[in-house]
């Protein structure tokens, strides 16, 4: 059955590349092609290993208008992506986004495969929950989650969320452990005006999952409750100023992780320099604790991010971590030059061999130690 899914996903986006690019509108009704293709080589000095590396994601989206401003919105977009490291090549394909919108102008509801993504922290985010986004990636990928998305948005700019997820097993966000199969996710989010800023409160359900064996070593998943509770604000005077908080309980004696606690403050000033000098800064502090909101080993992380646009073409980033438990440094620097349709990237990072970052995704390990990477990527 697997077997044929991937068939099937393989065939869909092999038909989806060989179409060329169109907007084809006709009435009331817009058909899109559009996609994504990056190529990448990165060189670490530290391992003196090499890695090349190439996406595509196709997206095809249609899009029909009806009476009263409502509208009916679909979108697939496909992941095809392989890397060739110490002469051992690797890949998958696998499906990026599939959903479903119905709109009208104070209400929304999206179904399917989708990125769900809320709070005001920018980079070091307690609510990343259902996403993995590296601040330090150009294309912000993540991958999506399975499930329904309703929001209706009050006339005053206050809004409420509400969604339910199933069928997303593997850890996502901050999880340290997957979600049991058999259980749908639960949850929403309320977010009012507070003057010239706004707040929020957020929360979530789950079942966890952790994997047991049996006195017959037969393998099967234990589950166990999780609640989490969110809430943010940010307010916008004369810099912008946010705090992020979640607490995460377990209903289940897990040890250390049964109570996770994560706090973000930050500020962000644009300096009359030049073209104008974006500086963002932010600190985070993680807990993990028997009972909650004991902080008795916290982890604390704190970044700067500073961005320079150079010309109309041109921009100059960097990204700064500080462990304050190992009072190690993370550096990375990132020129970008983006043309109608074409953007290249040349990356250069100092880092600690071991990571210790929080919130990272699987190509985090590619900027341990000091290195350089180039990336080429094509819109269209």
């Amino acid at each position: 059955m697997a077997f044929q899914r991937m068939n099937r996903t393989i065939l869909i986006l092999l038909l989806m590349a060989a179409i060329p690019t169109f907007a084809q509108e006709q009435g009331n009704d817009t058909l899109i092609l559009k996609g994504q293709l990056s190529a990448w080589g990165n060189y670490n000095f530290t391992n003196e290993n090499f890695m090349l590396g190439g996406r595509y994601i196709p997206e095809l989206s249609y899009q029909r208008f009806f009476k009263l401003n409502q509208s009916l919105n679909l979108e697939v977009s496909g992941n095809l992506y392989g890397t060739l490291y110490e002469n051992t090549p690797d890949g998958d394909i696998k499906p990026y986004r599939a959903w479903a919108r119905y709109a009208t102008p104070q209400f929304e509801v999206r179904a399917g495969l989708q990125k769900i993504n809320f709070g005001s922290a920018t980079m070091l985010r307690p609510l990343m929950w259902f996403d993995q986004m590296d601040p330090r990636d150009p294309l912000q990928l993540t991958d999506g989650v399975w499930g329904v998305l309703g929001r209706y948005y009050f006339l005053n700019n206050a809004n409420i969320w509400v969604w339910g997820l199933y069928g997303n097993k593997e850890p996502k966000g901050w999880e340290l452990l997957g979600t049991h199969p058999d259980n749908p996710e639960f949850g929403g989010r309320i977010q009012l005006p507070i003057g010239i800023g706004e707040a929020a409160i957020t929360y979530h359900n789950r079942k966890a999952s952790t994997l047991i064996i049996s006195d017959l070593l037969m393998p099967d998943f234990e589950k166990y409750a999780e609640n989490r509770i969110g809430f943010d604000a940010k307010v916008d005077w004369v810099v912008g100023l946010w705090f992020e908080g979640a607490w995460i309980n377990s209903r289940k004696d897990i040890g250390l992780f049964t109570n996770q606690t994560l706090l973000n403050t930050g500020v962000d000033y644009t300096f009359g320099i030049g073209n104008g000098l974006l500086a963002v800064y932010e600190h985070l502090i993680v807990s993990s604790d028997v009972n909650p909101f004991e902080f008795v080993s916290p982890f604390q992380f704190s970044l700067l991010s500073l961005s320079y646009p150079v010309g109309l073409f041109d921009n100059l980033s960097a990204m700064f971590y500080y462990s304050w438990n190992n009072s190690d440094v993370y550096s990375f620097l990132n020129w970008q030059r983006t043309y109608n349709r074409l953007s290249f990237h040349v990356m250069a990072y100092w880092n600690p061999k071991t990571f210790d970052l929080p919130q990272q995704n699987l190509g985090s390990n590619l900027f341990g130690g000091k290195g350089i990477q180039v990336m080429l990527v094509l819109n269209y």
